[in-house]
């Protein structure tokens, strides 16, 4: 019974643990930066087991050079060459011992460390929902920026200069499994782009594992599914040339025939042309059919629409979608930059904060240099352990509940587990340099991963 008890907890802690583990890293940079690191020490690791093997490698070659001389000289006169009895001895303890050494030499496995070292680390390693979180998560980005998948292949993204060392271009591969993942979620609009990124770069003269059959196959239905016929034909002739027993391609091209000339009959008084244009603007109307706020944000994040009207030092955001109301003059006078000392709290009165009206109505205000880099890395440093992924209330049942469009993280603690850092002073409604460092402490935020998170008009955490 003590045996099974032991047992049970054993099971019940590896479960756990592995639960534990995966903790949706595609949501947290803080967290991917682990992986790094993890990372890191795998290739030392992988490195270290490539050296020992050459160095087995290599005593195994110098034996083989010793006794291919050996052996050379002594078939030319084998009588001659045993007759020296130290040859003779010689002979026998090879055979007899050395050659077992050798033996042992090959058979011995050189890998144990760097295997050992991948099982403890792979339990932490992310799992297929993080693959597709990211890749979700580059498709939104796409998206919101408009940017073609070209650039994104390249690593030209807007911002980025060539310079950076850690700019990256996509593979092949990779392109075909961005769209691998939006085939498998339906959304054959983000599949064309990516197998035709594919595609184009395998045309190229790219090396790849993945052929133009397969690229083709996944575009041509992809298309077809969009509505476009003669499109999603075209690809499939193309397929059939390269390889002309393909029995789907085959299937799919009589059927594409025979929908395109149903197509067509009905389609008498309208050029191709212009049903392609209606389709491609019904399909493109489907795909954004958006709230006009989230028109507006991702506009807003585009940069498009805006504009700085500066007076003096001031600067106020107008948008030409009148997010904003127009500025005046009369309003433009009451926006003013001054140091703010929390009516002369002694904290204040030897470092004044830079407070600044951002608007009168809301009224909006920005405080500048509130917290130094120093405690912004601190407020990080705590919060990430605390990290978890941020959920919604469910409009129906009020459940929270984790969405693919919120990748963030966060914590909630109450204030007596927030230390005191430094000579800080203690949260106050007089200070609200501390009220905001006490909030950041208390209510920290994960760092964003590369992309942008839906717009949502809930409020749960």
């Amino acid at each position: 019974m003590e045996i099974q008890g032991v047992w049970c907890l054993l099971l019940i802690s590896c479960l756990l643990h592995k639960c534990s583990a995966h903790n949706d890293f595609f949501t947290s940079i803080g967290q991917m930066t682990d992986l790094l690191f993890t990372e890191k020490d795998l290739v030392t690791s992988l490195k270290d087991y490539i050296k020992a093997e050459e160095s087995k490698l290599e005593q195994v070659k110098q034996w083989a050079e010793k006794l291919d001389a050996l052996t050379a000289t002594a078939t030319q006169d084998p009588e001659g060459f045993l007759g020296h009895p130290v040859n003779a001895f010689k002979l026998m303890k090879r055979l007899n011992t050395e050659w077992g050494e050798v033996e042992d030499l090959v058979l011995k496995d050189m890998s144990d460390g760097f295997i050992s070292n991948l099982t403890i680390q792979r339990q932490y390693f992310p799992n297929d929902e993080d693959q597709t979180g990211a890749a979700k998560a580059l498709l939104r980005l796409q998206d919101t920026y408009k940017l073609d998948t070209n650039t994104i292949s390249t690593g030209d993204l807007p911002g980025v200069t060539s310079e950076l060392p850690y700019k990256s271009t996509l593979t092949v591969d990779d392109c075909f499994e961005l769209g691998k993942i939006a085939y498998s979620d339906t959304d054959y609009y983000h599949t064309e782009l990516w197998m035709a990124q594919a595609l184009r770069q395998l045309d190229q003269g790219e090396e790849s594992s993945i052929d133009a059959v397969t690229l083709l196959d996944y575009l041509s239905y992809a298309i077809y599914q969009q509505g476009e016929l003669e499109r999603a034909l075209d690809h499939t002739k193309r397929l059939l040339i390269l390889d002309p027993d393909h029995q789907r391609a085959n299937g799919n091209l009589k059927y594409f025939e025979y929908q395109l000339a149903k197509q067509r009959k009905a389609e008498k008084e309208q050029s191709v042309k212009e049903e392609e244009e209606k389709e491609r603007e019904k399909r493109e109307t489907n795909r954004k059919n958006f709230l006009p706020e989230k028109r507006k944000y991702e506009q807003l994040c585009r940069g498009e629409g805006i504009r700085l009207v500066r007076i003096h030092f001031i600067a106020i955001i107008v948008t030409d979608q009148h997010c904003w109301p127009r500025t005046t003059p009369r309003r433009q006078s009451r926006l003013y930059c001054r140091f703010f000392d929390s009516n002369r709290h002694p904290y204040y009165l030897l470092g004044p904060v830079k407070l600044e009206d951002e608007w009168d109505r809301p009224r909006i205000l920005r405080f500048h240099d509130v917290i130094s880099d120093r405690e912004m890395e601190k407020v990080k440093e705590l919060a990430k352990p605390r990290l978890r992924r941020a959920t919604i209330s469910n409009p129906v049942t009020g459940v929270l509940e984790t969405a693919h469009y919120r990748i963030s993280k966060s914590s909630d603690e109450p204030p007596c587990m927030t230390p005191k850092q430094g000579n800080s002073p203690q949260p106050s409604t007089e200070s609200p340099r501390a009220l905001l460092a006490h909030h950041l402490l208390v209510r920290r935020s994960a760092y964003r991963y590369l992309s942008l998170a839906d717009m949502t008009n809930d409020w749960a955490g």
